[in-house]
């Protein structure tokens, strides 16, 4: 060993007396001149070490005084002393640490203890609502009965002034129209919640649908369009026209209508049809608006005519929801309209109001637009326009939607076309489900009458009809289960069973029943179809293959074997023959269609044995002519829904066609977001870390297709959604007390995920954990095996952290990094690792972005170094470098990084590094590390160690004086202040007061914070407070003087 190791192990282990450290590294020197790392703060090079040739490490970062070095700092190297104060000519102020006596500090600093008395109270405890419901019994007077009742679902009372019902808000209202008309509003609001409340969540509503509907039935024919040119008649002067020519005028424009001021716009693209209601819808609201209320009729009746037109046949489904949102805002208008005059200035209609509550004036209206509606001479308008306007039966008479409802049904059966029937029944039920859902008879009387016409659709006149057209059949039919859905949907909700069985039954006794079969499954309740699951079999392989494709039927049969559980007895056979049928079907995509939906049914009661055959039976048939590349949202479908009931990885990926199955994902972004979904099950559902290689090895293949799917093109958001996943997979991977196998797997998964920073972070952080695990287990004390892996485990992080591109992340991992290695006795690599630390300060940039903002990176740099000084206490020195020489090091770097010209950064951090010398200066340390020893039990106090670090003291004192100087200015002032308070703060905590030129450097720096009127009264009341209570400390009653001579000065 080199003499100079000798020397470094001596001392670190104790062996070589502090006294003869003097001798020995002159012996070093004398085998080797060392450089002091710590050279560019001082004008010369010189040699490491206490030897006469050249100057001490001790001496780089020193104050100014006769017979030293220049020093970079800025101070002067000669100058007459002046007086302290800090904003005339620098002084020197040397520094003196206040002996600190730690234990007794944390025992005055420690909570005293109280009893707790555990009563009702608690702070977390959940809070009980309360209820108040008070009943007045005499106005007059002051008594009333209160009763309580406590409810978890409590409407604030608060919340009626939301509505407009409180009383100030209607007393408010009597004066103010735009309050009334608000509190009319929110009535309505109100209202309409409470109808639809018969209706509960379980009931899909038509705006569900709504959209499926359009996006499903298109077509690429030329359609066309009646619009109404409208009339100018009578629209001059109307204010001055007597009520009799009012209502002459208004006759004159619906026979105007009648007699055909249309213009027919012919061939005109879906797109364009589409625009022309939307047009017609908007025409209708302004018509409206301006009080053209006959014009806003002739829309309606207009647009409730092209309901009789099947011209293009395949387009009849979307136009029917088009034309019925222009009835339902022209229903809403109208009532509104009525509603509105059973306001009165005092008060608002009810919530459940009656017919009596209505005044004359809103039932004459009323009146006159069922009267009006009455007189259009075609059936369909006259029937869609009524309907639309059922709710205003609500005026007239308590039984008038009752009444009017199987009036209504009746005239359906004047509807010739079945397909324009069913889509008026539909509507009907829809109308009846919005404003009487407790009326069921009407609707049960709806279902069969359209059994009884069901035969029609079989009929000559259709086949007709669907000849002209140039339609088929297996095209024509799928036309009707949207209205039939509806209608059964609302028939049999809420009913009782023993309806459901007699309308299966009526169906049952029909032939060709395929279409009513599929409208039965899709609209009756999911536990009701399982429980008769191999009676609907029968009655499919019965059904007519020619008309309703058999596929369709047990795809609708499998939705509801997915929400319910059929007989146990009955689940194999169940599933044997379906997948009969499934498996003969030669298009790819009325299979994977019917697949999709049973593979749910496989996994839920079957073992992997079953899902891997029916698994294989997909592969079978979507292979060839590469038919998986047209049903990629279908597989996507299926692995989610097998690894939604498979949470056990290792036997998901025992399957042994799951993985051939992924393989059939060839486009990279749908094989990607496959990955995703495989890895989010698998952080959700994995409990406990695994070591299974057959789980490794396909989460690893895994995650490298979705790391290889990242390039330059590729979202922050996307990189950070991976990252997330992977790491999720990187924490649940544990080999146990094989530590060595881990590192291996940490090691091919930083080949492998290497484009992705968050993950090698991850990496690092695992890691460094595995060395602390080992640290744990070795209890400290680690043998030759377990040395040389968790130095292993430093090379992996040491090699590893250049690598990543975010400069703070380098720097806390590199800190973090180094307090593993120094927790494990590495001393030479944690040096390695503070020095690479050191080095990178000087490359952080001015502005950094953070979530998308640039933003100042001084603040994050100041962050780090606090942390890294409280490292720096415990870091033993390198005998080689000299004293201190991590701490001149960063200070060297401090000096010379660029800070920001109205940055006070830089003296805080000065700041924080007095704090970190006057800990190095006790006696004992505050803390440390088992097993390393620290500068205070390698120097032991010794007179030079502490000689040299109260000299560096007062180096960073005078930067810190001299940066206060120079913020004399105006525009300055308060920041003089505020660091000044700052830096008296710091002397008080750190610094022995009773030197006098310390204490006299307080004073000042007291008087400066308070010179211009800057600090804060508060705080410098509460500050010479505490210097007042700690002065009664036995050991701090030279406190006392000091707080004679701090005067609190007023801002005047």
């Amino acid at each position: 060993m080199a003499p100079a190791e000798v020397v470094t192990h001596a001392v670190r282990s104790g062996e070589l007396p502090l006294t003869s450290m003097a001798s020995a590294e002159n012996e070093a020197c004398a085998v080797r001149s060392v450089a002091c790392p710590s050279q560019a703060w001082r004008l010369q090079k010189v040699l490491c070490g206490r030897c006469g040739a050249g100057s001490c490490p001790s001496q780089t970062w020193r104050q100014r005084g006769a017979g030293r070095g220049g020093v970079r700092m800025g101070s002067r190297a000669d100058g007459p002393r002046t007086s302290g104060h800090v904003t005339g000519k620098m002084a020197v102020f040397p520094w003196h640490s206040r002996n600190r006596n730690y234990k007794a500090e944390f025992a005055s600093c420690r909570l005293e203890a109280v009893p707790l008395e555990f009563g009702d109270y608690h702070p977390l405890k959940p809070i009980t609502v309360t209820e108040s419901k008070t009943k007045k019994v005499n106005r007059k007077g002051s008594t009333s009965s209160t009763s309580s009742s406590s409810s978890s679902s409590v409407v604030d009372p608060l919340s009626s002034v939301l509505d407009g019902t409180d009383p100030l808000s209607m007393f408010a209202a009597t004066a103010d129209p735009a309050a009334l008309a608000a509190a009319m509003d929110s009535s309505r609001r109100k209202r309409d919640r409470d109808d639809n409340s018969v209706v509960g969540s379980d009931f899909e509503p038509w705006a569900n649908k709504r959209g499926e509907i359009l996006a499903r039935y298109t077509t690429t024919e030329k359609l066309s369009i009646n619009l109404f040119m409208g009339s100018e008649k009578g629209k001059a002067g109307t204010a001055t026209l007597a009520m009799s020519e009012k209502v002459r005028t208004r006759l004159e424009e619906l026979d105007d209508f009648e007699e055909g001021s249309q213009k027919e716009l012919l061939n005109l693209t879906q797109q364009d049809y589409v625009n022309r209601i939307e047009e017609l819808n908007q025409s209708l609201k302004d018509a409206w608006a301006s009080d053209q209320k006959v014009k806003a009729l002739k829309i309606v009746i207009q647009c409730s005519k092209l309901l009789s037109d099947t011209s293009v046949i395949q387009f009849y489904p979307s136009k029917f929801v088009l034309i019925t949102d222009i009835l339902d805002t022209f229903g809403k208008l109208v009532y509104e309209r009525i509603f509105s005059m059973c306001v009165d200035s005092r008060s608002v209609l009810p919530d459940h109001f009656s017919p009596e509550n209505a005044n004359d004036t809103a039932k004459e209206t009323c009146l006159n637009w069922f009267f009006k509606i009455a007189s259009i001479r075609e059936l369909i308008p006259r029937f869609y326009v009524e309907a639309s306007i059922l709710k205003c039966n609500k005026f007239l008479s308590k039984t008038g939607i009752s009444e009017c409802l199987p009036r209504l049904t009746c005239m359906i059966r004047g509807i010739g076309d079945p397909l324009v029937s069913v889509y008026a029944r539909a509507y009907l039920c829809r109308v009846g489900m919005e404003v009487a859902p407790h009326l069921k008879e009407t609707l049960n009387k709806n279902f069969f009458d359209f059994l009884l016409t069901f035969k029609q659709i079989h009929g000559d006149t259709v086949q007709n009809q669907l000849v002209v057209q140039g339609v088929e059949l297996p095209s024509y039919l799928p036309l009707y289960p949207p209205a039939m859905d509806w209608i059964f949907q609302c028939i049999s909700y809420h009913a009782p069973e023993a309806l459901l069985t007699e309308m299966m039954e009526r169906c049952k006794k029909l032939g060709n029943n395929a279409l009513l079969l599929n409208s039965v499954m899709s609209a009756f309740r999911a536990e009701f179809i399982a429980t008769r699951s191999m009676d609907f079999i029968g009655m499919i392989k019965e059904c007519d293959e020619s008309g309703f494709p058999k596929h369709l039927l047990f795809r609708s049969l499998g939705l509801n074997l997915a929400l319910a559980d059929p007989p146990e007895s009955d689940r194999l056979q169940i599933l044997n023959e379906a997948w009969k049928v499934i498996t003969k079907l030669k298009n790819p995509q009325d299979y994977i269609n019917c697949a999709e939906v049973w593979v749910e049914y496989t996994c839920k009661h079957f073992t992997k044995r079953e899902v891997n055959t029916v698994l294989a039976d997909v592969i079978k048939h979507m292979t060839p002519d590469r038919a998986f590349e047209d049903s990629y949202p279908q597989l996507q479908l299926i692995i989610k829904k097998v690894i939604a009931h498979f949470h056990d990885f290792s036997v998901l990926f025992s399957v042994e066609k799951f993985l051939p199955f992924l393989d059939m994902f060839q486009k990279e972004s749908v094989r990607v977001e496959v990955c995703k979904c495989i890895m989010d099950a698998f952080i959700k559902h994995q409990q406990e870390p695994t070591k299974d290689p057959v789980i490794l090895n396909a989460l690893l293949h895994v995650c490298k297709t979705m790391h290889d799917s990242v390039n330059a093109l590729t979202l922050e958001d996307e990189k950070r959604m991976l990252s997330y996943l992977i790491n999720g997979f990187i924490k649940m991977v544990s080999f146990g007390r094989d530590f060595e196998q881990q590192l291996s797997f940490y090691v091919e998964s930083r080949s492998m995920f290497c484009n992705l920073e968050p993950v090698l972070v991850q990496l690092i952080h695992s890691v460094n954990r595995l060395a602390m695990e080992t640290r744990k287990v070795m209890k400290g004390n680690h043998s030759r095996k377990t040395a040389a892996f968790v130095r292993a485990c430093v090379a992996y992080c040491f090699i590893t952290i250049p690598s990543l591109a975010g400069i703070f992340t380098r720097l806390n991992l590199y800190l973090h990094s180094g307090q593993v290695a120094l927790a494990n006795q590495c001393l030479s690599q944690a040096d390695a690792f503070f020095k690479a630390a050191i080095s990178l300060v000087p490359e952080v940039p001015k502005m950094i972005n953070i979530d998308g903002k640039m933003r100042p990176s001084e603040s994050f740099l100041l962050e780090f170094l606090c942390n890294f000084f409280s490292t720096l206490l415990i870091v033993p020195d390198h005998p080689e470098h000299g004293v201190l020489f991590l701490v001149r090091e960063l200070l060297n770097v401090i000096q010379d990084y660029t800070w920001e010209d109205n940055s006070d950064e830089k003296i805080r951090i000065y700041t924080c590094v007095l704090h970190l010398l006057s800990a190095m200066s006790q006696e004992t340390y505050l803390y440390h590390i088992d097993k390393v020893d620290s500068n205070d039990s390698l120097y032991g106090g010794d007179s030079k160690f502490l000689a040299e670090n109260n000299k560096l003291c007062e180096t960073v004192m005078a930067q810190i004086l001299e940066h206060l100087k120079t913020l004399a200015k105006d525009e300055a002032l308060k920041r003089q202040s505020s660091l000044g308070l700052s830096f008296f703060n710091s002397i008080l905590a750190h610094g022995d007061l009773r030197n006098n030129k310390l204490n006299q450097l307080s004073v000042n720096l007291w008087h400066l914070a308070q010179r211009h009127g800057c600090a804060d009264t508060r705080t410098m009341v509460k500050t010479l407070e505490y210097i007042k209570k700690q002065s009664k400390q036995p050991d701090m009653t030279h406190l006392t003087e000091l707080a004679l001579r701090l005067p609190l000065q007023t801002r005047t």
